[in-house]
């Protein structure tokens, strides 16, 4: 297989995963408006979870990987897998629904996941962290 082919799989593979993610989110803000909060809570956390073993469980995807560009896409992934071993380690809730934003997240604009996700399709072998 050419690194294209293991970029796609990578990818696929993060598309999967964020529409998880995406899955628990929605559900649940089903939970928070009808006043469970409680299973907000526990879908906030799974959501963390999720997030907290992304990078581990890509490593079959990236080993075939050239060095840098293994290199850059774990520290990419990494973060996301650091950020949510922080918020489940303060067991903060809030913590964990921030998980993927930043601070300025604006309607109609891709999460921090989505986003990474685009770059590698577009970016290629020419990836960067940053």
């Amino acid at each position: 297989m050419k690194t294209k082919q293991y970029l796609n799989a990578l990818a696929e593979y993060l598309k999967e995963r964020h529409a998880r993610i995406m899955d628990l989110e929605t559900e649940a803000m089903r939970f928070l408006k009808s006043g469970d909060t409680k299973s907000y809570a526990d879908n906030m956390r799974a959501k963390a979870e999720l997030l907290s073993g992304i990078g581990e469980e890509a490593q079959d995807l990236l080993a075939p990987l050239p060095g840098e560009l293994r290199f850059n896409l774990a520290l990419a992934l990494d973060r996301f897998a650091s950020g949510a071993r922080n918020a489940l380690s303060l067991n903060s809730v809030f913590y964990m629904s921030a998980l993927l934003y930043p601070d300025d997240q604006k309607q109609g604009i891709p999460d921090n996941l989505m986003a990474c996700i685009s770059r590698i399709e577009q970016e290629g072998e020419n990836f960067s962290p940053t």
